[in-house]
């Protein structure tokens, strides 16, 4: 909220809205005057926010479902010019990980399902199972970041031939054979860049990203703010990279030199805040 400055009367996007929490702390800052666009993939998600910002008033909250790449659209849809305050909030939700049967997490058997939007697109499971031995490798190493990708393709592949991977848990259990013992003993649990990963691949994340971002810069007002908030390296690269072209070209100023992150206290009070980058930068005034 230090960052956004919400103020009475300003045009807000929560382009990741989530379960309402970011959204209502800037509609209490922006009311009176304000509006507020909310825009999640997941109908699920916007269901329980509008509950949530009922009590703001229909006239001063917008819902749109949709994935942030569409956010120009969206914007168009919607009658809306530019906003003063923009939020990306990346990567799967509290509610999409503690849903079993929504496919996201390894600390659940479930369907191997892990689409934001439930409606469109190939699960998980189809991509597990259709996808060649290379293709699978080289998802798992750029999208995971993780150095047994070979392994694990490889293992994938050999138990497509017994039968169809079509569960969380039996993809753990592939991936745990497949890791060699010392991949098994660190931090990090051994399924978490591979599921990581298909997660990527099976919502388009690091692309949809890109084009949200070079949207989001041509939809700020003059001195209006963008905060993203990251949660691995492969967004948070993209991140850096896009506001530090903007500012090149004079475009952007960029508020912090590195980007925020949680204390010891927060992570404590919020675990999975753990690996949050918040980084931030201001539209330069005409």
């Amino acid at each position: 909220m230090e960052a956004l400055s919400p103020a009475p009367g300003k045009i807000f996007a929560d382009c990741t809205l989530g379960l309402g929490g970011h959204a209502e702390a800037m509609l209490e800052r922006i009311i009176p005057g304000g509006k507020l666009i909310g825009i999640d993939r997941d109908n699920e998600a916007l269901d329980i926010a509008r509950e949530r910002l009922r009590r703001f008033g229909e006239t001063n909250v917008l819902f749109a479902q949709g994935n942030f790449d569409d956010l120009k659209a969206i914007f168009e849809r919607l009658n809306i010019g530019k906003a003063d305050g923009l939020l990306l909030d990346l990567g799967v939700s509290s509610m999409q990980l503690d849903k079993a049967q929504r496919g996201f997490s390894f600390r659940y058997d479930a369907p191997l399902d892990m689409r934001m939007d439930k409606g469109a697109g190939l699960t998980a499971e189809e991509l597990v199972n259709r996808a060649p031995e290379a293709e699978l490798s080289r998802l798992i190493y750029e999208y995971g970041e993780e150095r047994f990708s070979r392994r694990i393709a490889r293992a994938i592949i050999e138990e497509r031939k017994r039968g169809r991977i079509d569960t969380t848990a039996k993809l753990v259990d592939i991936i745990m054979r497949a890791v060699p013992y010392k991949g098994k003993h660190g931090r990090v649990h051994p399924a978490t860049r591979t599921f990581q990963a298909l997660r990527i691949a099976v919502n388009d994340e690091l692309k949809a990203l890109e084009k949200a971002l070079d949207d989001a810069i041509g939809l700020l007002n003059p001195s209006g703010v963008i905060c993203v908030i990251s949660y691995h390296s492969l967004e948070d690269r993209i991140v850096k990279n896009k506001f530090k072209e903007a500012k090149s070209k004079g475009i952007l100023d960029v508020l912090y030199k590195k980007p925020l992150t949680p204390d010891e206290g927060e992570i404590e009070d919020n675990p999975r805040s753990r690996s949050a980058k918040l980084r931030a930068a201001r539209m330069v005034r005409e």
